[in-house]
């Protein structure tokens, strides 16, 4: 199977924030590659915006070099990269003053394209005074689009706040709230596997699934982002989002059509329908390991920021009733890997009585580090000797089954979605804050309890509570 590329219409882009880490990484990176894949019109142009003093050759020379670093050197040659840095400009603009701002309205009155995005790459205490100069120079047009990252508020306060900045100048159609996991193509393969195959939306309830597992570990530490992750923690960080949006696409009803607003409609109502959760079903920790604990790369010995989550959730609706979520993210974890795995009911009544206590049909969904998905099923194990049921798993990599060599990255098809206009794999207002409502609950019951992070040595899999999490449920993690 070979994927099928299709061309978006001419654009103009405007990263706000274009010598920061995230355009060095991601965003600079994924529009190289959609340009070599065919997806982006030479007459397409991409404006970078910073503070620093940089001519657009200057900045040019940056952008070769964030190719060189994250792009892999067979995938493209130099004369990619040429044509590629001829749709480049650059400005320096001051988003506090008025600075450079004559400069980016010049930049649309000549040859501009009908399409204007706006990626927004900045510090969150940016956005107010960036939207206000991007409407006070006139600049916001009935074909623009916005694009936010995280962090989208850190309560529901400031998500309120966020979201009253954006639609001051924007509406809610032009507001595009990037989440990279919804970019992965397992998690669009979700809403495929359910709502495309008759064999498993019929199992997709409380009759047949016994539980559910949603997993994002990464071996990796906080040190370098410090600051923030002490601000933050990996409730905030992940779980209010990622983690989020994941149980969202498993739990929620069949849309009415495969349109953004009927997605989202049906992702808001699983968020409402989340019950509050006992603090006892939840698990707090903090990686420890010497001096390269988690205290010492928040450079606070006080720490009270957890690194790691794990809790158990529950869905009040008919479909869901009775069916515990599990969710558990952390970081200094043993295996970077992030998976869904849904675990089915055993048989009502088995003819073969050694199946053992350990076998279960399931279903595993992974997003990293190998995009993919596998069912568990009892076969016969080969041989002679009578019927021995062994467990067996029918794997599917989409990387083979497309025979991509690699697959697209998120922020690839991310971007491309703005372009088009497509909201489908991006978070709404109202969306965001029943999330964050969600999450303050707990925080706020944690505050209350005096509950704090429990230590775990990092390269494990968490505190041990948190796999009693779901000991005493009998059953255990993935």
């Amino acid at each position: 199977m070979v994927s099928k590329t299709i061309p978006v219409q001419p654009f103009d882009l405007v990263v706000f924030g274009a010598t920061g880490d995230l355009a060095k990484r991601k965003i600079i990176p994924a529009l190289f590659r959609r340009f070599i894949a065919g997806q982006i019109p030479d007459v397409s142009r991409i404006l970078g915006i910073s503070r620093q003093e940089l001519s657009s050759k200057e900045y040019s020379v940056m952008v070769v070099d964030f190719i060189k670093e994250f792009v892999p050197a067979n995938v493209y040659d130099q004369n990619d990269v040429v044509k590629f840095c001829k749709m480049i400009t650059f400005l320096s603009v001051d988003l506090k003053s008025d600075k450079g701002w004559k400069e980016l309205e010049k930049f649309f009155d000549s040859n501009s394209n009908q399409i204007r995005t706006f990626y927004l790459s900045i510090s969150p205490s940016l956005i107010d005074s960036c939207s206000k100069k991007l409407n006070d120079y006139a600049l916001i047009t009935a074909n623009t689009r916005v694009v936010v990252e995280k962090p989208l508020g850190t309560d529901l306060p400031s998500a309120k706040m966020l979201n009253d900045t954006l639609r001051r100048v924007f509406n809610e159609k032009q507001i595009f709230r990037i989440d990279h996991y919804l970019g992965k193509e397992t998690v669009q393969n979700l809403m495929a596997l359910r709502f495309a195959n008759v064999l498993l939306e019929p199992l997709w309830n409380n009759n047949y699934i016994d539980h559910v597992q949603i997993t994002v570990a990464e071996t990796g530490d906080v040190n370098g982002r410090g600051e923030y992750y002490e601000d933050v923690g990996a409730m905030r960080d992940m779980v209010q989002n990622h983690l989020m949006q994941l149980l969202c696409l498993i739990a929620m009803e069949p849309p009415a059509h495969f349109d953004a607003d009927d997605i989202r409609n049906e992702k808001l109502k699983v968020i409402r329908a989340i019950q509050p959760v006992d603090v006892k079903d939840t698990v707090r920790g903090q990686y420890v390991d010497g001096d390269n604990s988690f205290k010492s790369h928040v450079n606070n010995i006080n720490s009270k920021t957890e690194s790691f989550v794990a809790l158990k959730a529950h869905i009040s609706n008919w479909r869901w009733a009775g069916v515990p979520f599990y969710l558990r993210t952390g970081k200094g974890m043993s295996k970077k890997v992030s998976e869904i795995v849904i675990e089915f009911k055993p048989l009502a009544h088995s003819i073969f009585p050694d199946l053992g206590e350990n076998y279960q049909n399931k279903l595993v969904i992974r997003l990293q580090p190998e995009e993919g998905m596998t069912l568990h099923i009892g076969v016969k194990e080969p041989g002679p000797g009578g019927m021995r049921l062994i467990n067996a798993p029918l794997d599917m990599t989409f990387a083979q089954l497309s025979g991509q060599v690699e697959a697209i990255e998120a922020y690839e098809r991310l971007i491309m979605d703005t372009c088009r206009g497509d909201q489908t794999l991006f978070m709404r207002g109202d969306e965001l804050e029943a999330a964050w409502s969600w999450i303050d609950n707990i925080m706020s019951d944690w505050n209350k309890s005096n509950n704090v992070p429990i230590d775990y040595n990092i390269g494990t899999n968490g505190p041990a509570e948190a796999a009693e999490l779901l000991t005493r449920d009998g059953r255990s993690w993935q």
